[in-house]
C-alpha cells in the first residue's frame, strides 16, 4: 500500500447512548472493534449508495428492442419446461 492508501484520518461522530451500546455489541458480536465496525458498515453503504446511482446508457434501437422484449408475455420452451416442473414446496 502506498503512504497515499494507507494514511488515515479521524471522523468524529455524535451519537446517543443508546445507538453507540448497539454499535458496541454488534462489533463485539463480529471480533471488531467499535471503529473497525463502523468503517466497515460506512463503506459498505457508501458502496451500495453509489451502485444505486449507475446509469446504463443505450443507443434508441437497444431501448426499443427491451422494452418490446419486456412487453412479450413470457413463452418458449425453456420457460415452459422451467414452470413445469414441481416446485420444491409442493413435494
Amino acid at each position: 500500500m502506498s503512504d497515499t492508501n494507507s494514511q488515515t484520518r479521524a471522523v468524529n461522530l455524535r451519537v446517543r447512548d443508546d445507538i453507540r451500546s448497539l454499535i458496541d455489541r454488534a462489533a463485539k458480536a463480529h471480533g471488531k472493534t467499535r471503529s473497525d465496525f463502523m468503517i466497515d458498515a460506512a463503506r459498505r453503504a457508501a458502496e451500495e449508495a453509489l451502485l444505486d446511482q449507475a446509469l446504463v446508457s443505450v443507443d434508441a434501437e437497444s431501448y426499443d428492442h427491451y422494452l418490446d422484449i419486456l412487453d412479450k408475455p413470457p413463452g418458449n420452451e425453456g420457460f415452459d419446461r422451467l414452470m413445469s416442473v414441481t416446485k420444491p414446496w409442493r413435494t
